[in-house]
């Protein structure tokens, strides 16, 4: 799937997006979630995995590892943040840094990341179905 908008477009979606998720993931979340943590981090990962693959790999599996390990590595870090934050505030914002947080947050990634992979290879084989049916007609 390719979105055609302008690169300046993509790079504000992106940026507005990461400031809402800085946020989100530094306050604590309201009492009716709480005991939905876990499948939160998941999920957001798998959507934001998804967001951005959609919006800038156009099918290319260099592009969709690089998203991957940035996602990561950015759950990662905001677990930091958020014990962090804690500190240097001296004011509870937020938990401490969560392992769990993160295995989830993995999880999240490689769910979607099934996914994609599985879409790809469809496309390739149906790509190549055609082509060679096109290929059969000429002769």
């Amino acid at each position: 799937m390719e979105i055609k908008l302008n690169n300046w477009v993509k790079v504000f979606l992106v940026f507005v997006c990461l400031v809402v998720s800085v946020v989100g993931f530094m306050i604590k979340l309201p009492s009716v979630f709480r005991g939905h943590d876990k499948e939160l981090h998941a999920v957001f990962y798998f959507l934001a995995a998804a967001f951005l693959n959609i919006l800038f790999t156009n099918g290319r599996f260099t592009v969709h590892i690089l998203i991957f390990a940035i996602l990561y590595f950015f759950s990662v870090g905001i677990e930091y943040a958020q014990e962090y934050s804690n500190k240097l505030l001296r004011k509870r914002i937020h938990g401490r840094y969560d392992p769990e947080d993160v295995k989830q947050n993995l999880k999240g990634l490689l769910a979607y990341s099934l996914l994609w992979i599985t879409y790809r290879l469809g496309v390739f084989v149906y790509r190549r179905s055609t082509l060679k049916e096109a290929s059969e007609e000429k002769r």
